[in-house]
């Protein structure tokens, strides 16, 4: 059994972290982007110290949702973050954001650099970097297994090291809510136990994380619950997506459901690394 600092259960302490505010809460959003409806009428709520898996097959609108949740895609509807409408939430240090790693750029920045960059919410511009902020990327880049590996460039890490690179830049950031994006795509199985080890015990503080994932893999015993997407709707309880795939292109041209990835995206701002 899991145990969190205070050594009270680790769903105990779910359930404690959860009687506050959500985490998110989204009522009635729709994400088009260049005329394509890709998520429609999702309402959700993610409580604090859940681990919540957002799943579905491909095109059904995963990471568009996830983006939406975080603001870096224009949608309608209302979505609150630790109870504070999407627009008037600043602090943007309490989230920390694992996108894909193909869509970052990066150009011959290392490891550290990119892990630090982390950090950079946390301070005020133009100062350097404090020990506590040195000591933060320290002790993410070992909580990774990637202490050895800092002053590589980021570029020329394995996928599964660039995974974990990505990891501990959200890790250094102290965050209240980890948001990964496909955070197993092309890792190996060293890579996927670590990374459940690294969940583990984010849950065990308390640590609120949305992953979107297309299998449960290595993180199956540490999910709370699931919330399934097709065509871009949110599924009632028990949908299984696998059940439900959709063999034909045609079927998401009609139907809408497309990943953000299949049209243009808007830069990032609030989360760090830009992605294109």
């Amino acid at each position: 059994m899991l145990l969190n600092d205070a050594g009270t259960p680790a769903d105990l302490g779910s359930r404690r972290a959860a009687s506050g505010s959500p985490a998110i809460r989204a009522e009635d959003v729709d994400v088009v982007l260049n005329g394509i409806p890709i998520v429609r009428g999702a309402s959700l709520e993610i409580h604090r110290g859940e681990l919540v898996a957002i799943m579905g097959n491909n095109g059904s609108g995963k990471t568009t949702l996830m983006r939406a949740l975080l603001g870096l895609v224009p949608h309608l509807g209302q979505i609150s973050l630790f109870g504070t409408p999407l627009g008037q939430f600043h602090d943007w240090r309490r989230v920390g954001y694992v996108p894909q790693r193909g869509g970052i750029l990066v150009q011959q920045a290392t490891a550290r650099e990119v892990v630090a960059s982390g950090r950079l919410g946390r301070r005020r511009p133009f100062l350097p970097a404090s020990a506590a902020d040195r000591r933060a990327v320290d002790d993410a880049l070992a909580e990774v297994g990637l202490a050895d590996r800092s002053r590589y460039p980021f570029v020329r890490l394995s996928g599964g090291q660039q995974q974990r690179v990505l990891i501990a830049r959200a890790l250094a950031t102290g965050a209240d809510l980890m948001a990964w994006d496909e955070p197993l795509a092309g890792v190996d199985a060293r890579t996927q136990d670590l990374l459940a080890g690294v969940a583990a015990r984010l849950k065990e503080r308390g640590t609120t994380l949305v992953m979107v994932l297309h299998e449960r893999g290595c993180f199956r015993d540490l999910i709370d619950r699931s919330i399934v997407l097709a065509d871009g709707r949110v599924m009632p309880p028990g949908y299984s997506h696998h059940d439900h795939d959709h063999p034909h292109e045609g079927h998401r041209d009609a139907h809408g459901g497309h990943e953000v990835d299949e049209v243009e995206r808007p830069h990032t701002h609030h989360t760090g690394l830009e992605v294109g």
